[in-house]
């Protein structure tokens, strides 16, 4: 490289390099350079990883500001960064994970299964309880799909995961979070036996339930439970899980900090005092 400038390095070396960065600056950054970064940065592998988790989409972010000024784009939003993102990866995209804040629409999701449809990793957003049971098909349409993950069970998670067994052969990886309950485990363990990777962090997870998670998941080799309400990590659990390569645990407890076992997750629970 002495000698020579960075816009003189062969694309390829570009490419691996641009590989690299966030969306914000494959977006408004490396292109502006000049023109063999430009060409460099609209290759397909530059954008196999659509990550917008932490982005901020509200018209006074930095975000939104750098894509009117740069892009001389008028109303920057999660939709319109999406189109040109999954455009210029040319359907190859392996991971997509949508912004936590200000989430996407069922109308971004769907846009989503059609516009990239070789994901291998999904993180979906949060959506209203009306468009829940929707998100069974348009997971099914992700055919190559390996690992799900969602900030809360939906209610149509039983139907869900048949979609996944159905359609989804490779898949081996889930994580969500809320009232996990036993026929949640059974749906698990008969559509989804392969699955070696779960995560069920800050749920309400009864022991019982992590128990028939532990005796039923055969290929399973890491479970995560730090952060549950509704067990504690007794010499029964442990003996269970000896047989997993990782079981974290850290800060799940019986009961809430009032004292009491709780079901929170569950529209029907009701706290008495």
């Amino acid at each position: 490289m002495e000698g020579r400038r960075w816009e003189e390095m062969e694309e390829d070396c570009l490419v691996n390099i641009f590989r690299r960065l966030s969306l914000v600056d494959l977006t408004v950054a490396a292109p502006l350079v000049c023109r063999s970064w430009r060409k460099a940065s609209r290759d397909p592998l530059c954008w196999s990883v659509l990550d917008f988790r932490g982005m901020d989409f509200m018209p006074w972010s930095d975000l939104c500001k750098s894509l009117v000024a740069r892009l001389s784009v008028r109303r920057p939003s999660f939709t319109g960064l999406l189109k040109l993102t999954a455009a210029r990866s040319k359907g190859a995209a392996r991971e997509l994970r949508f912004p936590r804040v200000f989430g996407a629409s069922l109308r971004d999701l769907v846009y989503a299964s059609d516009a990239c449809p070789r994901l291998k990793v999904v993180v979906l957003p949060n959506l209203r309880s009306a468009e829940e049971p929707h998100i069974p098909e348009i997971v099914g349409k992700w055919k190559e799909l390996e690992r799900l993950e969602m900030e809360s069970k939906p209610s149509s998670f039983s139907e869900l995961v048949k979609q996944i067994s159905l359609n989804c052969e490779r898949f081996s990886g889930l994580a969500m979070s809320g009232s996990i309950k036993i026929e949640d485990v059974s749906a698990i363990v008969d559509y989804l036996p392969r699955t070696k990777n779960l995560c069920l962090r800050d749920s309400y997870l009864p022991k019982e339930t992590l128990l028939a998670i532990l005796s039923g998941s055969r290929e399973l080799e890491k479970l995560s439970v730090t952060g549950c309400i509704g067990f504690e990590a007794d010499e029964e659990i442990l003996h269970k899980a000896s047989g997993l390569e990782a079981f974290e645990y850290e800060g799940s407890k019986l009961a809430d900090a009032s004292g009491y076992e709780t079901d929170e997750g569950d529209p029907l629970y009701v706290h008495v005092v």
